[in-house]
């Protein structure tokens, strides 16, 4: 009997470099890391640089932190155990879905009491008067996740941006400057918690200045594909109507907002006739990805606040699902053409 010829193994993928921009929000960051989590899974993808915002700032400094001790399976492991204290400070949180939430299977905290309280105090009261210490339980997991050091001589570069309250800018820390205050003003809503100080400025949220800034990816790194992990909803198709949902909806606008207008002026530059020599050719010739998912949209923007484990066990599911569906439709494309359809911005000009 005729033996089968045995198919030879497919040779392997020469190496990629990629840089990721990565967008914050809240418990939602959990999508990021279940796509973080499969992108390490390609040896043939190779990271260069992270930018990275609140929650992508965070994912983005744990990832780097743990690449630097075991590669992308230390990576994989490092943000497996960060996730995993977030859920476990959770389960003390007052911060709980009501128990009509639960019956109904929805992950929102739109019913919990606490959340309410939170909400209505958080417009009235500010968190100097309700937090004078100024504590945030975020910072103990951020000591006990990352390793600061190995931050200042890894080989992928870190972006992390955090808004000056002074002068309303945006500033980008690299790897050298990163401490846990970095990442905790990254991610400072100021209606919750106090501005954090850094080299004696105040800072909140960076998505109010870049959700995440691009622009040291392309003069900074050596990639010419950035992969966009989008997590705000750029676009509803309902119309805010309860207090609540209108400033959601406008919160959601402004952490675009920095995004799209570097987004635009990719499309504009690779309209250009000429775009010049240097930066202008530069930010002309980058290739754009993006991956995303339309569900996160369906959780509402209290969920962003629910950290339960099986919530973020869902979230990083998505996230996998996502990134899984992107390689199968544009992992070839990548390094060779963009994805992200950006001519649709320059009809909004």
């Amino acid at each position: 009997m005729a033996r089968r010829p045995v198919a030879e193994p497919e040779p392997p993928r020469e190496p990629v470099l990629v840089d990721l921009a990565l967008q914050g929000g809240g418990s939602h960051g959990a999508f990021t890391w279940g796509v973080l989590d499969r992108l390490l899974e390609e040896p043939w993808l190779k990271i260069e640089a992270i930018s990275g915002t609140s929650a992508g700032a965070m994912n983005a400094a744990v990832l780097v932190s743990g690449y630097m001790q075991g590669g992308a399976a230390g990576a994989r492991a490092a943000l497996d155990a960060y996730w995993g204290r977030v859920a476990d400070a959770a389960r003390f949180s007052p911060l709980q879905r009501s128990p009509l939430d639960r019956l109904m299977n929805r992950w929102s905290l739109d019913a919990s009491p606490a959340y309410i309280m939170m909400d209505m105090m958080s417009r009235l009261v500010s968190p100097y008067s309700l937090n004078p210490t100024g504590h945030n339980p975020i910072r103990k997991i951020l000591e006990d996740s990352i390793d600061f050091a190995h931050l200042n001589g890894a080989e992928i570069k870190l972006f992390i941006t955090a808004t000056n309250v002074h002068t309303g800018r945006g500033r980008v820390f690299r790897n050298m400057e990163i401490t846990p205050e970095v990442l905790l003003a990254s991610a400072c809503l100021p209606t919750l918690f106090q501005a954090i100080e850094i080299d004696g400025e105040p800072y909140w949220d960076g998505g109010y200045a870049g959700n995440p800034t691009i622009s040291p990816l392309v003069r900074e790194s050596k990639a010419d594909d950035i992969i966009l992990v989008q997590i705000n909803p750029r676009e509803r198709r309902t119309t805010p109507r309860t207090a609540g949902e209108i400033l959601d909806r406008l919160n959601e606008i402004s952490f675009n907002a920095p995004l799209m207008k570097e987004l635009r002026m990719i499309a504009l530059l690779r309209l250009a006739a000429d775009p010049g020599t240097g930066e202008g050719r530069r930010w002309a010739g980058m290739r754009t990805h993006r991956i995303l998912t339309d569900r996160l949209a369906e959780f509402g923007a209290s969920s962003k606040l629910n950290a339960e484990g099986p919530f973020l066990s869902l979230l990083k599911e998505e996230g996998r699902n996502a990134a899984d569906a992107f390689l199968h439709a544009h992992g070839d494309d990548l390094g060779r053409r963009s994805t992200a359809d950006l001519d649709i911005l320059l009809e909004e000009c």
